[in-house]
């Protein structure tokens, strides 16, 4: 939240000061959540924690590896040969996982 240093402060005369009206008003205006909400946006694009996609289908081309890149024997993701590390006993290994 962005707060503006410039202001004036109210002292503690000056809150006590303030009427239960503008209270109540200030209270209600703090309660009141300030959410951002597309109606045109279906919801199709929400993922929810521990939902089922067991059904879903990839919407992302998948491509071999390359010729350039190796498969990390540490953790498993394909890299680009920049970022291999060394082999130990024929596996290779990236940069992070050694």
């Amino acid at each position: 939240m962005a707060t503006d240093y410039d202001t004036p402060r109210k002292t503690d005369d000056d809150i006590n000061e303030d009427s239960i009206e503008e209270l109540k008003a200030r209270r209600n205006d703090k309660a009141a959540p300030s959410v951002d909400v597309d109606f045109d946006d279906s919801g199709e694009s929400l993922e929810l924690p521990g939902a089922d996609l067991s059904n879903e289908e990839l919407s992302v081309r998948v491509l071999p590896r390359q010729a350039d890149e190796f498969t990390c024997m540490s953790c498993f993701l394909v890299h680009h040969r920049s970022q291999l590390a060394g082999e130990k006993n024929g596996q290779a290994y990236c940069r992070d996982c050694s």
